[in-house]
């Protein structure tokens, strides 16, 4: 008999449980936090320089690798379409900061400086 009781708190425990992660309505427990967001080429000295950059100001980023991945490479292209960024001569890093879509086309100083303000 208390086996069978147990059996069904846990499953009554498990079902709500499953019900409340699928709610869509439900707040999120946790804030969802900036991040910074790197398209660029490991091999590449002004991507490495910004991502260390980032690293020494404790900057949260996800760096993706163009070369290699496609879908971020697309995904960077239509960013860059979307703010009306020519594609003519562009430099890497392409950086997506909330929202903000910049390149490094000017003076790799003042790009840098714009990843920290």
């Amino acid at each position: 008999m208390i086996r069978k009781f147990v059996f069904i708190i846990v499953l009554f425990v498990l079902h709500s449980n499953a019900n409340a992660q699928t709610n869509p309505k439900s707040e999120p427990v946790v804030e969802k936090t900036k991040t910074i967001i790197l398209y660029g080429s490991p091999d590449c000295h002004y991507c490495i320089a910004s991502k260390n950059l980032l690293i020494e100001h404790k900057i949260p980023f996800v760096f993706f690798d163009i070369d290699t991945n496609k879908e971020a490479l697309n995904e960077m292209l239509a960013k860059l379409k979307k703010a009306n960024i020519s594609l003519n001569n562009l430099g890497i890093p392409v950086i997506d900061k909330y929202g903000e879509i910049f390149t490094n086309n000017s003076n790799f100083d003042d790009f840098l400086k714009k990843l920290i303000q």
